[in-house]
C-alpha cells in the first residue's frame, strides 16, 4: 500500500497534517458548550495587560485543589492570542497558553518557548479550556491549570510577582514552528496571582482623607533626587488611625516618581523647619534626621493599602508630633529638565479608633557600601538580620504580628525572602519573592498572619543578578546602588523602627588587606579612602568574590536596633554573631508531586463539542 501519492498537492499535505495535529495534541476552539458538571467560577481579580486596553486578564484562586482560573478578553481577536508567564517577562524560555487559527479553524494549546524563542507544542496539556464566548466586549477564553505541573516547560505559581507575557496573532497559522516570542515583540504585565482570601474591609463611615504631597517641585536634572517636604498637621488634631493608604502620583510623573515614604517626627521636638529641598542638601536642616517613624510607605506598582480591621496606625493626639516629612525618590535617567511634580500620599483616617496601634518596621540591611555585589554575578546573596537580641530588647511579652509586607531592592534584585527563625529553627516565610522586580514593588497582605515573640530572629535575605555590570554595585541610595528592605506592617505598635544589619567594619578591612596582599597591591587604611574606593580599586575574579561571600556569612555584624527617634536601644550592639540556622523549612509538596499519576492524565487532550445554537 502507497502511504502516499506521488500527485499530491502540498495544500493536501498541509491540510491532512493539520487535521492530525488538531485530533492528537490541540483542543478545537468553537462556540463552547461546558460540561454539565462544570461550574463557573467568579473572578476576583483584573488587570489591564495592554496600554489601549484591548487586553484584559482577571482571575480567582482555588486553594484546596491549588489550581488558578484565568479568563482573557480580547477585544479584536484577529487571528488568536499569546499568553505567557517567564521568570522576568522574556519571551525565551515561557510557559506559554495560545489561541490560534489556520484561517478556517481555531485551537487552544498548551506551548512553550526554547531559549531562541521558538514556540512548540507542549507533549503534556495542562491548560484545561473551560469557555468561550462572544460578547460587544470582545472575545472571551476561560481557562484553568494547577499551581505546579510537574511539567519542566511549565512556569511555578507562587506567590509573589509574575511576569505575563502576552501578543495578538496578525495572522493565520499553519504550524506552531512558524511562531517565535520574539519577533512577535510581547508586551509584559506583573502581577501577583495568589492572593489572600479575605478582602478589603470596608472604610468606616466617618473616615475622612490627608493628602501629603510634594510642593509642585521642579524635578532636578539628574538621575537620582531624595526629595524632602516638611508638611503640618492641622492643629490639636486629636490621636486618628490611618486605615488606608494610597499613592497620589502627577499625571506624566508615572515613571519618574519611584518611591516615597511619610515620616512622623519625634514628639520631642517642639518646631520644625518649614524645609523643602534635596534630602542630602547640606542646607537640609539636622531636626530633619529625627523624622523617622514611618507612617506610610509607597514604592512604584504598590497598591492601595488597607489595614486589618483591629488595626489604625495612630496619627496625632497627645505623643505624637504635628510634624511630618515626605521623602520621594525621584529616579530621572533621561535627566528630563523643567518636570513639575506634585506626588504624595493620600492618608484615609477616622476618630473612631480601632483595638490595636499598627507599626511599620524595617528589616534587612542597613544603607551603606560596606554591603557590596561584585561584578559579573548571575547569583550573589546578601542578608540582613534582626537579631534575638534586639526582639528580646524591644517586644512585648506576647510579640507582635505581622499581617502585610512590602520587599524593596533596586535594579540588581532578583529574589527577596524573610523568614521567621526560633531558636535554630526556620518556623515561617514572612515574606518571599523570588521573581521580584523592582518595577514592581506592591505591599503584600500575607496568606497568614505572622507572630514574632521576644527572643525570635527574623532574616532577610536578598539575591542579585549583577552580571552585566563591569564595576562594583555597593549598599546606597541611588537606583544603581543597592538596598535588601522588607517593610513589615505589624501590631501592637512598639518603639522599634529599624532592626537591621550590616558587616563589622573591622572585618571589612581584613577583608581589603587580604585581597590587596593577594593581588599585590599596596594596603591603605587610610581613614580618607572611602569603602567605596577600596571596592573600586579591587581586581574582581572568582576568588575576590567568593572570599567576599565568605566574609558576609561568617563575619560579626553591627546590630542597627532604632528606636523612632533613630536612637539605638541601650545595648553593645557591635561585633554581634551572625544567628544560626540548623533547620530550614521544607517546601510542602505540591499535589502533582504527590500524585504522579497526574502528569499522565492530559497528555491527550480533548476535542471540544461545538454549541452551534450560541
Amino acid at each position: 500500500m502507497r502511504i502516499l501519492n506521488k500527485d499530491l498537492r502540498l495544500q493536501d499535505v498541509t491540510l491532512m497534517y493539520l487535521t492530525v495535529m488538531a485530533t492528537v495534541v490541540v483542543i478545537l476552539v468553537a462556540s463552547y458548550q461546558a460540561p454539565t458538571a462544570y461550574s463557573r467560577p467568579s473572578l476576583a481579580y483584573h488587570i489591564l495587560l495592554d496600554p489601549s486596553g484591548d487586553l484584559e486578564l482577571s482571575w480567582n484562586i482555588s486553594y484546596p485543589t491549588q489550581e488558578v482560573y484565568l479568563q482573557l478578553r480580547v477585544k479584536e481577536l484577529h487571528h488568536g492570542v499569546l499568553l505567557g508567564m517567564s521568570d522576568r517577562g522574556e519571551p525565551t524560555n515561557a510557559d506559554l497558553v495560545l489561541l490560534w487559527d489556520d484561517g478556517l479553524k481555531s485551537y487552544f494549546g498548551d506551548a512553550w518557548s526554547d531559549g531562541e524563542g521558538r514556540v512548540m507544542l507542549d507533549t503534556q496539556q495542562n491548560y484545561q479550556l473551560l469557555e468561550t464566548h462572544h460578547s460587544p466586549e470582545g472575545f472571551y477564553l476561560l481557562f484553568k491549570r494547577p499551581f505546579s505541573t510537574c511539567d519542566p516547560h511549565d512556569y511555578i505559581i507562587e506567590e509573589g510577582t509574575v511576569h505575563i507575557i502576552y501578543a495578538i496573532l496578525e495572522r493565520p497559522v499553519l504550524s506552531l514552528h512558524e511562531l517565535n516570542v520574539s519577533r512577535l515583540q510581547p508586551g509584559v504585565q506583573r502581577v501577583l496571582l495568589l492572593r489572600p482570601e479575605a478582602q478589603s474591609p470596608p472604610l468606616p463611615r466617618d473616615v475622612r482623607t490627608l493628602e501629603v504631597l510634594a510642593p509642585d517641585v521642579i524635578i532636578p536634572t539628574q538621575e537620582t533626587t531624595y526629595w524632602c517636604h516638611i508638611f503640618q498637621l492641622p492643629p490639636n488634631m486629636p490621636k486618628n488611625h490611618i486605615v488606608m493608604y494610597e499613592s497620589v502620583i502627577t499625571p506624566g510623573n508615572e515613571a519618574i516618581v519611584h518611591h516615597m515614604e511619610v515620616f512622623e517626627c519625634s514628639p520631642q521636638m517642639d518646631t520644625v523647619p518649614q524645609y523643602s529641598g534635596s534630602c542630602d542638601s547640606k542646607m537640609k536642616p539636622r531636626k530633619l534626621n529625627y523624622c523617622r517613624h514611618v507612617l506610610a510607605a509607597w514604592a512604584m506598582g504598590a497598591e492601595p493599602f488597607h489595614y486589618p480591621p483591629d488595626a489604625g496606625l495612630p496619627m496625632g493626639g497627645d505623643g505624637s508630633s504635628r510634624f511630618l516629612r515626605l521623602e520621594v525618590h525621584y529616579h530621572n535617567p533621561l535627566l528630563l529638565s523643567g518636570r513639575r511634580d506634585s506626588s504624595g500620599i493620600r492618608l484615609w483616617h477616622t476618630r473612631s479608633l480601632r483595638r490595636f496601634d499598627a507599626g511599620i518596621m524595617e528589616l534587612g540591611l542597613v544603607y551603606t557600601p560596606v554591603m557590596a555585589i561584585p561584578p559579573h554575578q548571575d547569583f550573589f546573596q546578601l542578608s540582613g538580620y534582626c537579631t534575638a537580641k534586639c526582639t528580646r530588647t524591644a517586644f512585648p511579652a506576647g510579640g507582635i504580628h505581622i499581617f502585610a509586607s512590602q520587599l524593596h531592592t533596586h535594579l540588581a534584585g532578583l529574589g527577596v525572602r524573610t523568614v521567621l527563625v526560633r531558636g535554630d529553627k526556620e518556623v515561617a516565610v514572612v515574606q518571599e519573592d523570588k521573581h521580584f522586580s523592582t518595577h514592581y514593588q506592591i505591599i503584600r497582605v500575607l496568606k497568614k498572619m505572622v507572630t514574632v515573640l521576644p527572643g525570635d530572629v527574623l532574616i532577610t535575605k536578598c539575591t542579585y543578578d549583577t552580571e552585566d555590570r563591569n564595576k562594583v554595585t555597593v549598599g546606597g541610595f541611588g537606583i544603581m546602588d543597592e538596598m535588601c528592605v522588607n517593610y513589615v506592617h505589624y501590631y501592637p505598635r512598639t518603639q522599634l523602627e529599624l532592626c537591621k544589619s550590616h558587616v563589622d567594619l573591622d572585618y571589612l578591612q581584613k577583608y581589603f588587606s587580604l585581597i590587596n596582599r593577594f593581588q599585590a597591591r599596596e594596603s591603605c587604611s587610610c581613614p580618607q579612602t572611602s569603602v567605596e574606593d577600596q571596592f573600586s580599586s579591587i581586581t574582581w575574579d572568582s576568588f575576590s568574590a567568593e572570599v567576599l561571600n565568605s566574609l558576609y556569612t561568617s563575619s560579626p555584624i553591627s546590630m542597627h536596633c532604632n528606636q523612632s527617634t533613630a536612637e539605638l536601644f541601650p545595648g553593645d550592639w557591635e561585633k554581634q554573631e551572625i544567628p544560626v540556622v540548623k533547620t530550614e523549612l521544607e517546601r510542602a509538596p505540591y499535589p502533582c508531586e504527590l500524585n504522579q499519576r497526574s502528569s499522565s492524565q492530559n497528555n491527550n487532550p480533548t476535542e471540544v463539542k461545538p454549541n452551534r445554537s450560541g
